[in-house]
C-alpha cells in the first residue's frame, strides 16, 4: 500500500538535432540573447525537459478543472458507488459509502472501514482516485511543525525487544518480514525479535493466516514460526490463492511436512487459544498507535527504517547496552520486493504501509 521513478543513465542528446534550420539570426536581438538561450538548452537538457513536464502540468490541471480527464461529469454520489466499488476490491471488503461532497474540481466521497471514516477523493468523471488532497496552506503549517520534531531516542537495554507489526498479507509488510529474516537469524539469541499481528485489513482470511502463524509459534516456538514464514513469504503460489482455503491446501501441507509441522495440531490451536493472543497482540497494537503494517519498535519506541537487512540490523544493534560481536557482521543492503516472492526489490527506503 506499497506502493516509492527517475531517470537514470540516460546519454545526453542534443536538443537541436539540425541545427541549420533552428539557428536564426535575429535582426533585433543585437545582444544575440535567443542565441544565449538556445546554448543553454543545448548545455543542459533538464531546461527542456521542465518545459515540457510544465506544460503537461498545466495540461492535465485543465482538464481536471474541466470536469475530469475525460471530460465527463457523473453525480458526486455516482462516483462514490465508483470508488467504493474499487476499495472494496482492494481491501476484501468492508468499505461503506457515508457521503459526497462536490469540491469544485474534485468530488470528496467520505466512507467508512474499520470504524473510522476516511475521506478520499476522485475526478469528477469517477475514473480517477486521488488518495488525499492537502490545501497549500495547511500543507505549510503541517510541515512546518513537522520539521521542528525529532525521533524519539530509543532506550538502550542488555535485550532489545523488537516488534515488527504486521497484517500477514500485506505486501510491505512481507517486504519488512523478508528483510527480517537475516537479522533474525544473526541475533535471534540476543534480541527479543517478535512479529505481532495487528488484525486482518484486506479480509477474513488475513485473520485466518494471523491465527495460524500464532499457532505455530504457540506450538512449536518461534523458529518454526519463522522458518515457516520464509516458505509462506516467498511463495507466489500461495500469493495467487489470494487466501482461499481450497487453494492453499495444494501448498500448505507440503510446508508442515517440510518444517515437521503437525496440520490438526495447528487447526484445534488456530480454533482455540489462537484467538487470545491474536485478540491481544491487536490490543497492544493499538495501545502503541501501531496501525499500519509493517510498524516497527525497538524498545517501546517506533523506529524508521529502510527495508534492508543492514539497515534493521543497525538500528537493532545500536540499541544494545552493549552490541554483540554478531553486530560487526555486515548483511545485504538489498531490499526484498513488495508482496510473495523472492525478487529483489527497486527501492530500500520505501515508507509505503498498508
Amino acid at each position: 500500500m506499497d506502493e516509492r521513478k527517475h531517470w537514470e543513465n540516460r546519454p545526453e542528446r542534443s536538443i537541436v538535432s539540425r541545427p541549420e534550420k533552428t539557428v536564426m539570426k535575429i535582426d533585433n536581438d543585437p545582444d544575440n540573447r535567443i542565441s544565449k538561450v538556445t546554448e543553454r538548452v543545448k548545455g543542459n537538457p533538464w531546461i527542456m525537459v521542465s518545459i515540457v513536464l510544465g506544460i503537461a502540468v498545466i495540461i492535465l490541471l485543465f482538464m481536471v478543472f474541466k470536469g475530469g480527464i475525460t471530460g465527463n461529469v457523473i453525480k458526486a454520489d455516482d462516483a462514490g458507488t465508483k470508488i467504493v466499488e474499487y476499495l472494496n476490491g482492494m481491501t476484501g471488503g468492508g468499505v461503506e459509502f457515508v457521503s459526497s461532497e462536490d469540491l469544485g474540481s474534485l468530488y470528496q466521497i467520505t466512507v467508512s472501514y474499520q470504524g473510522q471514516e476516511i475521506p478520499v477523493f476522485t475526478t469528477k468523471d469517477g475514473e480517477y482516485f486521488l488518495q488525499g488532497a492537502v490545501p497549500i496552506n495547511a500543507q505549510t503549517a503541517d510541515n512546518s511543525a513537522a520539521n521542528t520534531q525529532t525521533p524519539a531516542e530509543v532506550p538502550k537495554s542488555d535485550k532489545p525487544k523488537v516488534e515488527a507489526f504486521i497484517f500477514s498479507y500485506c505486501p510491505y509488510g512481507l517486504q519488512f518480514e523478508k528483510a527480517l529474516f537475516p537479522v533474525y537469524d544473526l541475533l535471534k539469541g540476543k534480541a527479543d525479535i517478535n512479529i505481532v499481528a495487528i488484525g486482518a485489513m484486506h479480509g477474513e482470511f488475513e485473520k485466518t493466516e494471523s491465527l495460524r502463524q500464532i499457532s505455530i509459534e504457540q506450538l512449536y516456538g518461534r523458529d518454526k514460526l519463522f522458518a515457516y514464514l520464509k516458505e509462506f513469504d516467498s511463495s507466489t503460489n500461495i500469493g495467487a490463492c489470494s487466501g482461499d482455503d481450497t487453494c492453499l491446501n495444494k501448498y500448505l501441507p507440503a510446508i508442515y511436512t517440510k518444517l515437521g509441522i503437525d496440520k490438526t495440531k495447528v487447526d484445534n490451536y488456530m480454533k482455540s487459544s489462537a484467538v487470545t493472543v491474536y485478540d491481544a497482540q491487536g490490543a497492544e497494537a493499538n495501545s502503541l498507535g501501531q496501525t499500519g503494517s509493517p510498524g516497527f519498535m525497538i524498545n517501546g519506541v517506533e523506529v524508521q527504517v529502510s527495508r534492508t537487512p543492514e539497515a534493521i540490523k543497525t538500528a537493532i544493534c545500536s540499541a544494545f547496552n552493549t552490541a554483540p560481536a554478531e553486530c560487526s557482521q555486515t548483511l545485504s543492503t538489498a531490499s526484498p520486493g513488495a508482496g510473495f516472492g523472492a525478487a529483489a526489490g527497486s527501492s530500500a527506503s520505501s515508507a509505503a504501509q498498508c
